[in-house]
């Protein structure tokens, strides 16, 4: 099974148990959200991402600079523990984690989430990547991903127990977009996914297939009257040769 059909089939649960009057009022939020525009905001492949320094779930700082200095980097945004379908994104991008490091990247997760509600994260799910905390949405905003919930849902997430701010520790209803950068060594973006429905995510397979195609470029060694091109590159030993 895909993350793509298992959001899906999630999706498909939630709407056919939520009442159809709750229902009406996210999907209206979720039409005015891609009708605000908000996509168009946020940064897209060809522009460079801003230099970010974030706490990680034990609180250490992680510079991406640092990680883009060894390859390039995904940089995944979520909205929280709370939110099922991250949940299944998370778990997902884990069980990538393998492939996308064969290929010579580095996986981050960042949520709105303090320090400790990312620890719980990390530890629920088993993450070995890092998972980090941009309270405030700082970061997020940086990228163009933040919104505010509208005033019409946050009863909805009431009732079913979520408080952002506590979870947040601050006191705005404010959200990342759910999004995922590729973004190479260089810092320049080669791949975005971003989403006003937060049912839909980047599938880990897409990743992958994305890191390959950065890592088959021909390498070039410099002959004389010019350059000329290396074998092709591998994203692991064990892997096909990238085409």
């Amino acid at each position: 099974m895909s993350l793509t059909h298992d959001l899906a089939h999630l999706a498909a649960q939630n709407r056919s148990a939520l009442p159809e009057d709750l229902r009406t009022v996210m999907e209206q939020a979720r039409l005015n959200l891609t009708r605000s525009g908000a996509f168009d905001r946020s940064l897209q492949p060809g522009n460079p991402i801003p230099s970010f320094v974030l706490p990680n779930a034990i609180g250490k700082l992680v510079d991406i600079q640092s990680l883009l200095n060894k390859g390039a980097v995904v940089i995944s945004f979520y909205r929280g523990r709370w939110c099922p379908y991250c949940s299944l994104e998370l778990l997902a991008l884990q069980q990538a984690l393998p492939e996308i490091q064969a290929c010579g990247a580095s996986l981050v997760a960042i949520s709105p989430q303090t320090p400790d509600h990312s620890l719980e994260t990390a530890e629920a799910h088993t993450l070995k990547f890092e998972v980090l905390s941009d309270v405030g949405n700082q970061v997020a905003r940086k990228f163009g991903l933040v919104f505010s919930v509208p005033e019409s849902v946050r009863p909805i997430y009431e009732k079913f127990g979520i408080d952002l701010q506590a979870a947040n520790g601050t006191e705005t209803f404010e959200l990342p977009l759910p999004a995922t950068y590729i973004v190479k060594a260089s810092g320049t973006i080669a791949h975005a996914f971003v989403n006003s429905d937060y049912t839909q995510r980047l599938d880990p397979k897409d990743i992958v297939k994305v890191l390959k195609r950065l890592q088959s470029r021909p390498l070039s060694l410099r002959f004389k009257g010019g350059e000329k091109p290396a074998l092709q590159a591998y994203c692991s030993p064990s892997s096909s040769t990238i085409t």
